[in-house]
């Protein structure tokens, strides 16, 4: 099947039965939503356990010896900053230092490196890769050999403990394990911003988990939970998705994702186009918007001034479920200052709101 085709996750089925809202999301078909509706799956999520099926996302491999060392050379992070065990959020640049990607690596030698990049870049991202490896390293598109649930919230350790499944490792490491004799991998990663897992297992043994996950989460007052409460939890966070906050016309500076970034490292991919941006100090960058008036910002609202200039443009908006009022993700002029107000053009009309450095809401992801 071509990247480009329609696809549905191994627990498409799954969904349907359960009365899933499904709606194309880059390229594949994913639950947005359950009859519980977005607003109570986020609620769940923030109070107690949800699971999302998240499959879609992709999957990569990289390695020969010296896997590592290769990646440390093309990926914006700096993979000798962790151990084997751990994993890390990184960014694949092009030339210009715009962002191809945002991706998380696993990094399990320094001869094998497991990837999760976007759903709609995988095959980009292993392309420039296999382009740029040497004979003795070997990049392999697994896109569809893996499928990925995440299991989010303050009760997401009590679910996996009665499934005898390892909890309580550190943030961004993972383990390998076993589950009814099978290979799942158990990661303290997710996009909620609340204590959560990731669980990668093989296609062929995704139902079986799934089934497993729900049933023990309902005796946690824990629910599947769609794509829909995935974004508004992370927009909670503050927290970037790729095509909004990051693009290849916006930059790890303009995002303020330069913390991913190995800044000392010899080189990678797009690093002398992303320093002198950094040096420069002109291009705009990203703050958080709450709404202070009536209206919910969306992705290409423009921002004003007190005096009606224009300062900046919303790459993500929403309702926060938690605050009861709208919040959003800009890019603004330099020089703005936390508090100070501003209006942002919803149709046609003016809605006032106050620069605030996100997260919005406070989670418990790296406790």
């Amino acid at each position: 099947m071509s990247e480009s085709a329609s696809k549905v996750s191994p627990l498409h089925e799954k969904h349907v039965a359960l009365g899933a809202k499904m709606a194309d999301f880059s390229g594949w078909q994913m639950p947005i939503e359950y009859a519980t509706g977005g607003v109570a799956e986020h609620h769940t999520v923030r109070n107690n356990v949800g699971l999302f099926d998240v499959s879609h996302l992709g999957n990569a491999l990289v390695t020969g010896e010296g896997a590592k060392d290769f990646l440390n050379t093309c990926l914006a992070n700096d993979l000798d900053r962790i151990e084997p065990g751990r994993a890390q959020y990184t960014l694949c640049l092009d030339e210009d230092g715009g962002v191809v990607d945002d991706l998380i690596a696993y990094l399990r030698s320094d001869d094998e490196v497991f990837l999760i990049p976007n759903a709609a870049n995988n095959a980009t991202v292993v392309q420039m890769l296999q382009d740029a490896a040497p004979e003795h390293i070997t990049v392999e598109n697994i896109h569809e050999d893996y499928a990925i649930l995440a299991i989010q919230g303050p009760r997401s350790d009590e679910v996996l403990q009665a499934m005898d499944l390892p909890t309580g490792h550190d943030y961004m490491s993972f383990v390998d394990t076993r589950w009814n004799g099978r290979p799942v991998s158990v990661c303290r990663t997710g996009y909620t911003g609340e204590r959560g897992y990731e669980l990668v297992c093989d296609v062929a043994d995704a139902s079986d988990l799934w089934d497993a996950l729900v049933e023990e989460m309902a005796r946690h007052d824990g629910t599947p939970c769609g794509l829909a409460a995935r974004d508004t939890l992370r927009t909670e966070m503050g927290y970037a998705l790729h095509g909004n906050e990051l693009s290849r016309e916006i930059t790890p500076v303009m995002a303020r994702t330069g913390w991913a970034v190995g800044w000392k490292k010899e080189s990678f991919w797009g690093k002398e186009a992303l320093s002198a941006q950094r040096e420069a100090k002109e291009s705009r960058l990203s703050n958080g918007l709450l709404v202070t008036g009536r209206g919910i910002p969306r992705p290409g609202c423009t921002v004003h001034d007190a005096d009606g200039t224009e300062i900046g443009v919303v790459t993500s908006g929403t309702f926060s479920p938690t605050l009861k009022q709208g919040i959003a993700l800009a890019l603004l002029d330099r020089g703005v200052e936390e508090g100070q107000a501003v209006t942002i053009d919803v149709r046609g009309r003016k809605v006032e709101a106050e620069v605030k450095k996100p997260p919005f809401v406070q989670g418990g992801a790296s406790s």
